[in-house]
């Protein structure tokens, strides 16, 4: 099943995936995005690649980078927008995710 998931990858962050993804070698792989609970404020983010499908996730492409969000997490990241900062403060992944109502000062996790 492909829908729209709501979640949106910037440029950037795009290109950091598919970058990684040709590291990797594989063609089968594409980014899965999942919302599970713990963190310090109760919800925390999953970024990470996968090669199994599930029967409910929702799925979105951005060029040659397929994201995938499982039907639970979906709600949670309506909106959302993924992006990848590389500064001499901080180098990795970030999620603007207007659906938070707080966050952990780490930005690991939120509510």
């Amino acid at each position: 099943m492909t829908t729209d998931t709501g979640i949106s990858l910037t440029e950037v962050a795009s290109a950091k995936v598919a970058s990684l993804l040709a590291q990797e070698g594989r063609d089968d792989l594409y980014l899965r995005v999942a919302v599970q609970p713990g963190g310090c404020s109760g919800l925390r983010y999953q970024l990470y690649f996968d090669d199994r499908a599930m029967d409910d996730d929702v799925e979105r492409s951005f060029g040659t980078v397929k994201v995938k969000v499982d039907k639970m997490s979906d709600p949670y990241l309506a909106g959302a927008t993924i992006d990848f900062v590389d500064t001499i403060e901080k180098q990795g992944f970030t999620i603007d995710n207007p659906n938070a109502q707080g966050s952990c000062a780490c930005g690991d996790s939120f509510h």
